[in-house]
C-alpha cells in the first residue's frame, strides 16, 4: 500500500473525531449510536443495558454515561459508562436498590455524576472511577425524572412529572432544600447559561415556566402547546429550544426577552411513523444544540431518525437514520 493511500485512510479515520459525534440512544434497540456531525454517517455503536433513556457526556468529551431505565415489566438499575476516546469496552455501574435511573448530569471536574432514580425516589451522586454511590439524596414524595446543574456545580434542580414540581438540591449539603409548583407534567429542565434562571417544560400544561434559580419563584409562563417534553439552550443562552412531542414541533424562544421566535414543524408528509406512547406519530423527544455549528438535532422517536435543523433559517435541512426508537441525544466534541 502506498504512503499516500495510507495517509488518506488515516485522515478518513481521524476526521470524525475532529469534527465531533452525535450520540443517539436507541431505546428499543438497547444501543447508543455514534454518528458523524458532518453527514450523519454511522461511525460506531455501543451496547447498553435495557432501554437507554438518557445520555450525559463529560465536560472533557472522553466519557458518556447512559441511564438503563429497563422495560415496563422489569425496572433497570444500572448505568453504562462509555469510553469515547480510548476504545475500552463499556462498563456497568450497579445502582443496587435504586431502580429506574433516568436524568443524568456530570459535575464539574467529571469525577462525579448525578442520576435520578424514579423507583427509589432519590438523586444519586456517583463516583465514576470507583463505580460507587457516594451520596443518596432523598427527593420526597413523587418521582424525580430529569436533572439540571448550575454552572458552578453547587446546585441541582430536579423535575417531577407526577407532582408537577421543580426541586432545588444543595450539593454541599446533599439535601433537597426547596420544592415548588412548575406546571402539570413538569419534565424537561435546564439552567439558562449565564443567567440565574431555570426553565421547565410542563407537558400536560403545555407551558414552559421560568424560575429564579435561587428561590425557585416563578418569573414567567410561556405557552408551548403540544406536550413540551425537553428544554435545552444554545451555548450562548440566547435561544431556548423546546420539543413538543404530541405536536411534532420545536418551539424556539428568545430566552433573554422571553418571547416566541418561531415554531418548527418536524412531521413530514408521506413519512411512515410507527405506534408510540402517543399514538402513530413522529414523536420528537431529545434535542441538542451544536455549539460549533449553527445546527440543532432532534430525535424523531416514531420515525427512527434525527432531524437536523439549521439555526439561521430555523428549518429542517436533513433527516438522519437511527436505530429503533431514538430518544436521548448528546454531543461529543473534540476539545470540550
Amino acid at each position: 500500500m502506498s504512503r499516500v493511500l495510507c495517509l488518506s485512510l488515516l485522515l478518513a479515520i481521524a476526521t470524525p473525531a475532529l469534527s465531533g459525534e452525535l450520540l443517539i440512544g436507541n431505546k428499543s434497540a438497547d444501543t447508543v449510536w455514534r454518528v458523524s456531525l458532518e453527514d450523519g454517517r454511522k461511525l460506531g455503536e455501543f451496547a447498553t443495558g435495557q432501554a437507554p433513556h438518557e445520555i450525559a457526556v463529560s465536560h472533557d468529551g472522553d466519557t458518556a454515561l447512559v441511564a438503563n431505565y429497563g422495560s415496563r415489566e422489569t425496572p433497570g438499575n444500572t448505568l453504562s459508562v462509555l469510553d469515547l476516546r480510548g476504545g475500552k469496552p463499556p462498563r456497568i455501574i450497579d445502582l443496587g436498590r435504586h431502580g429506574r435511573p433516568h436524568g443524568l448530569r456530570f459535575l464539574p471536574g467529571d469525577r462525579e455524576a448525578l442520576a435520578t432514580t424514579e423507583a427509589s425516589g432519590h438523586l444519586l451522586r456517583i463516583d465514576l472511577a470507583g463505580g460507587k454511590i457516594v451520596a443518596e439524596i432523598a427527593m420526597g414524595e413523587g418521582r424525580g425524572h430529569m436533572v439540571a446543574v448550575s454552572a458552578d456545580g453547587k446546585t441541582a434542580y430536579v423535575s417531577k412529572i407526577d407532582r408537577g414540581t421543580i426541586s432545588r438540591v444543595e450539593l454541599n449539603l446533599n439535601a433537597k432544600t426547596a420544592e415548588v409548583a412548575a406546571g402539570e407534567g413538569a419534565e424537561g429542565i435546564a439552567v439558562r447559561p449565564g443567567s440565574d434562571e431555570v426553565w421547565v417544560g410542563n407537558r400536560e400544561a403545555g407551558t414552559v415556566t421560568v424560575h429564579d434559580a435561587r428561590t425557585l419563584a416563578l418569573r414567567r409562563t410561556l405557552p408551548s402547546p403540544g406536550f413540551p417534553i425537553r428544554v435545552v439552550f444554545t451555548a450562548d443562552g440566547r435561544h431556548a429550544l423546546v420539543s413538543n412531542a404530541r405536536a411534532a414541533t420545536v418551539s424556539v424562544f428568545d430566552a433573554r426577552r422571553k418571547k416566541a421566535v418561531t415554531t418548527i414543524a418536524l412531521a413530514r408528509d408521506g413519512a411512515e411513523y410507527r405506534d408510540t406512547l402517543l399514538g402513530r406519530a413522529a414523536l420528537p423527544i431529545g434535542v441538542v444544540a451544536d455549539p460549533k455549528r449553527p445546527r440543532v438535532y432532534v430525535a424523531i422517536s416514531g420515525g427512527d431518525e434525527v432531524a437536523v435543523i439549521d439555526r439561521k433559517s430555523w428549518k429542517p435541512i436533513a433527516y438522519w437514520k437511527t436505530g429503533r426508537e431514538p430518544d436521548a441525544l448528546a454531543l461529543s466534541l473534540l476539545g470540550n
